[in-house]
């Protein structure tokens, strides 16, 4: 019995060891499917009168991705030229 308590680890070593990297699926999916970039729209909405009893709206600013729907890299596609 003295010889198994003398082996074992203390849990807390255990964890912090593994700490640096967790193995998840969310892990695994951006690892092999890179996202391909999708640049940003801004626009510049200006000020501006609305409805049907005319009320001022300041000017604002607003983004819009170029794209409409994210794109990802197959497996092994080059992603770095991009």
């Amino acid at each position: 019995m003295d010889a198994r308590t003398q082996l074992r680890r203390p849990l807390r070593e255990e964890v912090e060891s593994r700490s640096g990297y967790t193995r998840t699926a969310q892990n695994e999916i951006y690892s092999q499917f890179k996202r391909l970039p999708n640049p940003d729209l801004v626009m510049y909405v200006f000020p501006h009168l609305t409805g049907t009893d005319p009320a001022p709206v300041p000017g604002y600013s607003t983004i819009f991705p170029f794209y409409q729907r994210v794109q990802y890299a197959m497996p092994g596609e080059r992603t770095e030229d991009f």
